[in-house]
């Protein structure tokens, strides 16, 4: 008898899910047979293919310029405190939506460096050498735009930022560390609250970037001490291709933050259009230009099933999928490598496999309907969002992989 004989029905699994229901919920795409991505790019809610034009229709063309005291205004603001609520474990008044992550990892940072005071002894920011790109390059530039040095965490491949490693790297000479709260290659969920305890057991701050934690596994921020947050909103929030992303920042933090992008709408009095700038009260100092309207929209959507849904069950849900898929691989591809935690706990809501076939197997099955995600050199990352993805659908994904890189 094989090793996948004693896999388990994913019929049955589904039927046994309490979220199942949500799934029909989502638009499924016209030839998509499994889509392995939402990690990436989450499926739009029918809720949000019926509600833009209407919002179009009745809000923008109906309202006009009428809509921003509407209460489009404050919307970031309102959105933002959903989103802490609901994923982050936030007080009110600490988290918004604004720009994209790219820009509010820019501004935290700059804004992290300015509070630690520029020429003091602190000179050293900390990052993973294998964070996402877009962290590295931001840590590297501000670096080198203020005199900085960069002191690099070296994680495991199927690992990711822990205690032990960032006590090797901070010290009282770091300004802050920015450091992937689940890891965008390995999936590792790092252990949030105590790596951010050694780190401001130096007298320095943590970003979290929580672009694959949000919405996957659950955030307790306020509660871990954080100092700072981010993350995009395209993935587990499910806004769409260029969603606005969030930011959060401790309350005890806020009248100490500079932003370096000041605009209009961060500003105190914004319609008094003063000749100097004076920051907003709280976290809206951190805005700088017009809220995106439009594109808080499907955010909100989202927003409102991970309220029903709670993210207790949607962490549940999140295991099991990703135990479910892992179970798959070691039955079905016995040569790949699993470049992820088996330990649930430091799981988060994907899994990547390293096999030799990598690129040639995700090119061809984006052909015919199966969405994994190539990453280099021979990574293939399998990106299950729970609320979105059946089992069944998983075990369709995971057979064709197979089946891909075997040829």
């Amino acid at each position: 008898m094989t090793a996948a004989a004693h896999l388990p029905d994913p019929a049955a699994l589904d039927a046994a899910d309490l979220l199942a229901a949500v799934v029909d919920r989502f638009e499924p795409g016209d030839d998509l047979v499994a889509y392995l991505d939402g990690n990436s790019l989450g499926r739009p809610l029918r809720a949000t293919v019926e509600a833009l034009p209407e919002f179009v229709r009745t809000q923008w063309a109906g309202r006009l310029i009428r809509g921003w005291d509407d209460g489009w205004l404050t919307l970031a603001e309102r959105l933002g405190d959903r989103i802490g609520a609901a994923c982050l474990g936030a007080a009110s008044g600490q988290t918004i939506v604004a720009d994209s992550t790219t820009v509010l990892i820019f501004k935290l940072l700059r804004a992290a460096i300015a509070m630690r005071g520029e020429g003091a002894a602190r000179d050293e920011l900390v990052i993973a050498r294998d964070e996402f790109p877009t962290d590295r390059f931001i840590v590297e530039r501000l670096a080198d735009d203020h005199g900085l040095t960069v002191r690099w965490l070296d994680v495991p491949h199927d690992g990711g930022v822990t205690p032990e490693l960032a006590a090797e790297v901070v010290s009282e000479r770091t300004i802050a560390a920015l450091l992937g709260g689940v890891a965008y290659r390995s999936a590792w969920w790092a252990d949030m609250a105590a790596v951010t305890g050694v780190v401001q057991a130096h007298g320095a701050l943590v970003i979290w970037d929580c672009s694959h934690a949000v919405g996957s596994v659950p955030l307790e921020l306020d509660a871990w001490g954080v100092d700072m947050a981010v993350g995009c909103s395209y993935k587990y929030l499910n806004g769409g291709p260029g969603a606005p992303a969030w930011a959060y920042v401790a309350a005890r933090h806020q009248a100490q933050l500079r932003n370096p992008i000041p605009g209009w709408l961060g500003a105190a009095e914004p319609f008094s259009m003063t000749a100097g700038f004076e920051p907003a009260p709280g976290i809206r100092r951190l805005v700088s230009g017009t809220p995106p309207i439009l594109g808080m929209q499907p955010i909100a959507h989202m927003v409102g099933e991970i309220e029903a849904a709670g993210m207790p069950a949607i962490r549940a849900k999140s295991g099991a999928l990703t135990e479910y898929a892992i179970a798959l691989v070691d039955a079905l591809i016995p040569d790949a490598v699993l470049a992820s935690p088996r330990d649930a706990a430091r799981r988060g809501g994907h899994i990547t496999i390293d096999h030799p076939n990598a690129r040639r197997a995700v090119e061809r099955l984006w052909g015919e309907g199966v969405i994994p995600d190539f990453r280099h050199p021979s990574g293939v990352r399998i990106g299950l969002s729970p609320l979105s993805t059946s089992f069944a659908e998983v075990e369709r994904g995971i057979r064709a992989l197979a089946a891909a890189l075997a040829d």
